[in-house]
């Protein structure tokens, strides 16, 4: 039995910004973070690039005299096999604890192709499954990723960016096409190609052997590695079972993060939160919102109330290149994209408003169009229909 007080349930960046922004605001309960990962709260966007080439060993977040300093307890390798809301209690195989408050950040997991063989490709999610993968391209001179989303996009350019022999294999016909837009997933995927990568687009993986991967083309593409970068499903068993509200596999929760049970919050990929702002639910799935949520969780538990008001966006490199996305994620109406001497600016519009801004060598429109989104303004400029 451990005594009551703040537990957090994941090291991601939602569960480490909540445990550091709770200690912010109360310095005397204890705080526990409780992990099912076995290493130490990592970085996970260097994993797909900087990591992955071999570049840097150091994807911490904090070293141990940082928890110390604070009064952060960490245990790693500690699933949570339960929750008793009304008993407000944790299980860890025979192991109970107790809380006062509960911030659930248990984040999300990557998914093996649903295809014969889905279970030979590799996952890239954690500091494990990178350090696989990176292990896995010292003995390779050829590989093939599956699917196109920035993930997929990163990787496949980091591999190539090795001198492995990289095909980017994914249903879209253009990478993020849907998303984004055909002008700029036509530029996502000159970064790509750029770095080395060969891209195909609109086919889909029908099995993965130890050869390598038949497409529903009849094309099969002999390999020495597969990258499965096929989307990722919310870690939140434990939240369903325990009956809090849930959507879509995630749990449901106000602009503070609050659930549906007193003093139980929930925050980054496993939660769809409302957004103060856009007046929504939103789905997001990048980084710093997901320690932006961590830290309203973490304020919000000790008492000291802080909505989501931050305009959603992530920044991304694919081999030298960095995009910077700002946007509701909930689609949009019209999109332009302007080119500059090194480098472009896309503009999403719903309405007469701006949702959405994509640039690469834009920090300018960046800024902007962060301001323009939250201030539900119109495009500097008139949009081609």
């Amino acid at each position: 039995m451990v005594d009551s007080g703040l537990i957090v349930v994941g090291s991601g960046p939602a569960g480490v910004a909540a445990a550091e922004s709770f200690r912010e605001h109360n310095a005397d309960l204890p705080v526990h973070i409780l992990t099912a990962d076995v290493d130490v709260p990592y970085a996970r966007p260097p994993l797909s690039k900087e990591y992955l080439r071999g570049q840097t060993e150091d994807v911490a977040l904090h070293d141990a005299q940082w928890f110390a300093e604070r009064s952060i307890e960490l245990t790693t390798d500690a699933r949570v096999d339960r929750l008793d809301l009304a008993a407000r209690t944790l299980y860890v195989g025979d192991r109970r604890h107790t809380y006062g408050s509960l911030i659930l950040a248990c984040g999300a997991a990557p998914q093996a192709p649903p295809v014969p063989g889905g279970q030979r490709a590799l996952l890239l999610r954690s500091l494990a499954d990178a350090t696989a993968l990176r292990h896995a391209a010292d003995n390779a001179d050829s590989a093939v990723v599956i699917g196109s989303g920035f993930i997929g996009c990163e990787a496949a350019a980091s591999l190539a960016l090795r001198n492995v022999s990289v095909t980017l294999v994914a249903p879209e016909a253009l990478p993020q096409e849907k998303r984004l837009g055909s002008q700029a997933a036509e530029r996502l995927r000159d970064l790509v190609t750029g770095a080395g990568a060969r891209h195909v687009g609109g086919v889909a993986v029908e099995e993965i052997t130890d050869a390598g991967v038949r497409l529903d083309d009849g094309v099969t593409i002999d390999c020495d590695l597969v990258l499965a970068a096929t989307g990722v499903a919310p870690q939140s068993r434990i939240a369903a079972e325990a009956g809090l509200q849930m959507r879509d596999s995630r749990i449901v929760v106000g602009s503070d993060m609050g659930t549906t049970a007193p003093d139980v919050y929930a925050a980054g990929d496993v939660a769809l939160a409302h957004h103060e702002v856009a007046g929504r639910h939103l789905v997001v799935e990048h980084w710093q919102d997901a320690s932006d949520q961590g830290a309203i969780a973490g304020a919000c538990a000790a008492s000291w109330p802080t909505k989501w008001v931050g305009v959603p966006g992530f920044w991304t490199s694919v081999g030298d290149a960095t995009l910077k996305y700002h946007a509701w994620g909930d689609g949009y109406e019209r999109s332009q994209l302007r080119e500059h001497r090194d480098g472009f600016t896309v503009w999403y519009e719903s309405g007469d408003t701006v949702v959405g801004v994509l640039t690469h060598n834009a920090d300018d429109d960046y800024d902007l169009g962060e301001r323009l989104i939250a201030e539900r303004r119109t495009v500097p400029f008139p949009i081609e229909h």
